[in-house]
């Protein structure tokens, strides 16, 4: 985590709220930015596009995670794995093993963005990096 120029308030909170919108605050901050023609800077860009990079993200393995359980519930031994994969854990609140990874990350993310952290996340961080203009 780099820490650069301090980040306003605003910035802090918006980037926060962006991950845990799944990237739909800092579009609608991207679209206010536009209309009134200032700025956004590369703090408040790298977490929004990030958050939004993510959703995506998360949502192709959803799909592609569901077409594999129907493949995997057709094969009669192996149709155990993908339930006890999604099976609803009591002292994990009645989330799944999947439902906790992801919050975790979430958290993760709208954390540091709210502590003023560049957050890092391997692969994910490395893209919207190098794709990144200041």
């Amino acid at each position: 985590m780099q820490q650069f120029d301090e980040p306003y308030p605003i910035e802090k909170i918006i980037s926060a709220a962006t991950y845990l919108t799944a990237g739909g605050a800092g579009f609608v901050w991207l679209v206010i930015a536009a209309l009134t023609k200032k700025t956004v800077r590369p703090f408040l860009m790298y977490h929004i596009l990030q958050s939004i990079f993510l959703s995506i993200l998360f949502y192709l393995i959803s799909v592609l995670g569901s077409m594999v359980y129907v493949i995997l519930y057709r094969i009669p031994i192996i149709n155990a794995i993908p339930y006890f994969i999604n099976m609803p854990i009591s002292f994990m609140f009645g989330l799944s093993v999947i439902q906790v990874f992801t919050t975790i990350v979430i958290l993760y993310l709208a954390i540091t963005a709210f502590l003023g952290y560049f957050s890092y996340i391997p692969w994910v961080s490395d893209i919207i990096k190098s794709n990144f203009r200041r």
